[in-house]
């Protein structure tokens, strides 16, 4: 009996071996066992029996090795008789069950942008601008002009460094800087030592240059702690002439963007109640000084292309990337906004200029997802960006005019506050709105009831009510100490000139599809009137607007 059952599995392995080779490749689940033959307890053979083996020769085996079966081992069970034979490569039923969970457990991939890094920010409730700024500062740049007659402050060694707690001969020189500057009180003890009321001193001096608050001794502290005080009231004389003939209406909300800083501010009963991190004009693409009001806010804007990038950017890459702006999402319109096959144009003349090119909207936009509307002859407006990472850098001079705002969507916000919502007058915009309707993708323009003031301004010295004076760099060089700086009273006006019209919305910045925002080229405007009994001097270096520079200078343009 015993022998017609081995002679059975042995046969029905040998099938199964063949099968398993045919279709292992093709198997999906695990097959289906067949039916338990039943059987006895296995008894001590009476003779000696080798176990069934396939005919595959071992150097197959090892590749295309079939399941083994051993009707005669000792540890066989003794009701199945066959157990369930799985072909070697092909997952049985629980590693398919362990791969489908993990392809659910896996993330699906998502758009959203990650978590954003900013750079540090004061959280000095004092405001940049106030209607104060200017007479402060005219007696600040008086202060500071009695500090560089009386010879002003010893320069520390450039190398300099002293953390907390450690002693430097230097020191000394750094106390009595701290102490003439109002950080150290003036009747703080002599002493060579690092010591905690000095880390604080340095933290307030570190505070009013737009530095990290760390209170060690480092380069950049040392290169501010080294401009000799004569350049600090040049500075702050020429940032009150800026101001000179400004009509700008302050009220109860406005908002400012100091250029020289980065930042921008929303100012609430003269209180900055948020201070943002933002990206300005670089250099030779300066962020002109503008005083206009806030009309509307943008979501999900779309970006129109000026003919300057249409011709400096856009047609050269089309030249040599023919699919260019498919993958930018930018479309070619023609008369009455038909849209027009860009492989119907010939790129290898100019004649895409005489199109209209406009971006779709899109979390890939130049604009970023929010533009805040502020119609000016610069066109220029703040905006949000898809290239989020300049925002985390100490030094953020890198648009094209235009100024980038970190976290742009609480600025919205703040700036919508009270604005009828999108359910009716029962409802206003908030957070929560806001994000709703740019997640539709769909183009809103919101118009404020009541429009915000907002100014952008060029001010690297300027001083606060409580007596401080504060400093950023000339990034755009128009503090040079190499050009002669004339009286106060004697620089020009930067008083705004009414256009007569509106911007659209859409065509009022513009922003390069790889660099970033950008703003249009600035109008030509007449120079500024300067008296005939005023002395003349060259024109400063940087690309500040003309009318906006503050020297009594020949006509530039």
């Amino acid at each position: 009996m015993l022998s017609r059952h081995v002679l059975f599995v042995t046969a029905l392995c040998a099938s199964l071996s063949a099968l398993a080779v045919a279709t292992g490749a093709m198997a999906q689940d695990a097959p289906v066992p067949p039916k338990p033959v039943p059987s006895k307890p296995l008894a001590k053979p009476r003779i000696k029996a080798e176990p069934a083996r396939s005919e595959t020769p071992k150097s197959e085996a090892s590749t295309n090795e079939a399941p083994r079966l051993d009707p005669l081992a000792a540890s066989a069970p003794a009701t199945p008789a066959v157990q369930a034979i799985v072909p070697v490569g092909t997952p049985d039923a629980g590693t398919l069950a362990k791969e489908a969970a993990s392809k659910e457990a896996a993330p699906k991939k998502s758009r959203e942008l990650p978590p954003l890094v900013v750079a540090r920010v004061s959280a000095d409730p004092a405001p940049t601008l106030s209607p104060a700024t200017f007479l402060d500062t005219l007696k600040m740049a008086d202060r500071y002009q009695a500090m560089a007659d009386a010879g002003g402050w010893a320069s520390l060694p450039p190398g300099l460094v002293v953390k907390a707690g450690a002693r430097d001969p230097a020191i000394l020189a750094l106390r009595k800087h701290l102490a003439l500057v109002g950080d150290l009180p003036a009747d703080a003890p002599a002493s060579d030592l690092l010591d905690a009321p000095l880390v604080a001193a340095v933290k307030s001096f570190q505070a009013r240059h737009g530095l990290p608050e760390t209170g060690l001794i480092g380069r950049q502290t040392v290169a501010a702690l080294n401009v000799p005080a004569a350049t600090r009231q040049r500075q702050l004389a020429a940032s009150a002439a800026r101001q000179i003939g400004s009509t700008f209406a302050f009220g109860d909300r406005y908002v400012v963007v100091n250029i020289p800083s980065a930042t921008v501010e929303a100012v609430e009963r003269g209180v900055v109640v948020r201070r943002y991190v933002a990206v300005v004009g670089k250099p030779d693409k300066a962020t002109p000084r503008i005083e206009a009001r806030i009309t509307d806010v943008n979501l999900n804007p779309t970006w129109t292309l000026p003919v300057s990038i249409i011709k400096k950017e856009i047609i050269p890459k089309m030249r040599k990337d023919p699919g260019y702006l498919a993958r930018e999402r930018i479309r070619i319109l023609g008369p009455g906004g038909v849209e027009v096959d860009p492989t119907t144009l010939d790129w290898a003349s100019e004649k895409a200029a005489n199109y209209t090119l406009r971006q779709d909207s899109g979390l890939d936009n130049s604009l970023g997802q929010v533009r805040i509307d502020m119609p000016n002859k610069q066109a220029v407006y703040m905006h949000d960006t898809p290239s989020k990472s300049l925002f985390a850098r100490e030094v953020r001079f890198h648009s094209h005019g235009c100024v980038r705002v970190a976290q742009v969507k609480e600025l919205a916000g703040w700036l919508l506050e009270g604005t009828p919502g999108p359910n009716g007058g029962a409802s206003t915009w908030g957070p929560m709105e806001i994000e709703s309707h740019i997640a539709t993708n769909e183009r809103l323009d919101i118009k404020l009831p009541k429009q915000i003031p907002v100014t952008f301004v060029y001010l690297t010295g300027y001083a606060t009510p409580d007596g401080r004076a504060h400093f950023r760099d000339d990034i755009y060089g128009i503090d040079s100490p190499a050009v002669p700086m004339p009286e106060v009273a004697t620089t020009g006006s930067i008083t705004p000139r009414p256009t007569g019209r509106t911007i659209k919305p859409a065509a009022a910045g513009i922003v390069s599809p790889q660099a970033g925002p950008v703003r249009t080229a600035t109008p030509k405007v007449a120079p500024p009137k300067v008296a005939p009994a005023l002395p003349t001097g060259p024109v400063p270096p940087g690309p500040i607007p003309p009318g906006s520079i503050p020297f009594a200078a020949s006509p530039a343009r």
